[in-house]
């Protein structure tokens, strides 16, 4: 959005859109049980809880979207560091493996958007891909995990934390393994990495892996289906990161309300429209994730908690836009229903005796 105008920036404009991931490969993983010893207990991760701002106020924490998605080059090192020059407190990223299993930081199966070559990531070596450009303006290269920990480590981005977007097209035993191998490669500096990253989870399959290969480190489930979700509450301390829209819509505030009983930390994505921001910071939810930065820093310093919230929240365009992804999302779900495991009274979660109480 213009700061001066109050117009949405170009980039900003497109309505949501809801990532093809129910036709993807791997996505299968979404119905896979997943069986974990019964005491199984995620670490709460309250770096990445609301914040106070300078006037003691309660406020969302400003979590960049593949960073400074915006205004610069998605899933790089120039895109993250202008984000955090704009306020953000923490960086949203994407994780894919190349064929000969480097962790890179890409959102999509393929190179074409991006970079302009129609090969998959997968299909690639580190040594193809690491001389690539975006197509975007300043043409910048595509940078792997373990760069991105590497600059994390550098003064001044002590307390800048990251949510770790898993991708289900990937291997989901090889990429858990090889985030954990590369984790361990690079030293942390001042806090240890288990209380600077989350790892984001879009299947419950992934839950044994994130303790088998990466045991302390805090979790959350990324989605978009609320019924599906709901299957986390079953583990203690698994947050949640939620499409926007979603929780706008039926069974929204039902799935806020048992998530404050549970004391359960609650993200939005992607949310780019200033009402919508609003919407957040007036739910209490923990972050924001955002394709602009200064847009909901913007939001969160005119944000008046004495004014009285509107009977009709958002705007005409964002009740548009929640309807037809509301739609979208209950109809694919509908139609994929005897693979799929979208409601919460159907087992996905198994627990078993631990081995430790042996």
């Amino acid at each position: 959005m213009n700061a001066g105008t109050g117009e949405p920036s170009p980039a900003l404009a497109r309505p949501t859109v809801i990532p093809p991931m129910l036709v993807q490969p791997g996505v299968e993983q979404l119905d896979s049980p997943v069986t974990i010893p019964e005491d199984t207990v995620f670490p709460i991760p309250r770096f990445a809880k609301a914040v106070r701002d300078d006037q003691k106020r309660q406020m969302p924490q400003c979590i960049a979207h593949r960073g400074y998605k915006a205004r610069f080059p998605e899933n790089t090192l120039l895109a993250f560091d202008e984000a955090i020059k704009a306020g953000a407190h923490a960086i949203e990223t994407d994780l894919h493996l190349t064929k000969d299993d480097v962790v890179v930081l890409c959102h999509d199966q393929t190179l074409k958007r991006c970079f302009g070559k129609k090969e998959r990531v997968l299909d690639c070596t580190w040594d193809q891909i690491k001389d690539l450009r975006t197509l975007a303006t300043p043409h910048v290269p595509m940078p792997r995990l373990k760069d991105l920990l590497e600059h994390l480590t550098q003064p001044g981005m002590e307390k800048v934390w990251l949510l770790l977007d898993i991708k289900l097209d990937n291997k989901s035993d090889t990429i858990m393994r090889l985030i954990g191998s590369t984790i361990a490669e690079v030293k942390a500096t001042g806090k240890p990495w288990a209380e600077r990253l989350v790892l984001g989870l879009w299947a419950a399959k992934y839950l044994s892996l994130a303790e088998k290969y990466l045991p302390g480190f805090p979790v959350m489930h990324i989605g978009y289906k609320l019924s599906y979700a709901r299957h986390f509450f079953d583990v203690p301390n698994v947050g949640f990161n939620m499409l926007c829209p979603m929780l706008l819509a039926p069974g929204g505030k039902s799935f806020m309300r048992d998530r404050r009983e549970e004391s359960r930390q609650l993200l939005a994505w992607t949310v780019n429209d200033a009402d919508r921001m609003e919407w957040c910071i007036r739910r209490k939810m923990d972050g924001v994730i955002t394709d602009d930065p200064s847009l909901f820093v913007a939001a969160r310093e005119r944000h008046d908690e004495y004014r009285k919230e509107p009977v009709v929240p958002v705007s005409l365009r964002s009740l548009l836009d929640i309807a037809r992804i509301y739609i979208m999302v209950t109809a694919m779900f509908w139609l994929i229903r005897r693979r799929f495991r979208p409601d919460a009274h159907m087992p996905l979660i198994q627990k078993v005796p631990s081995s430790r109480n042996a």
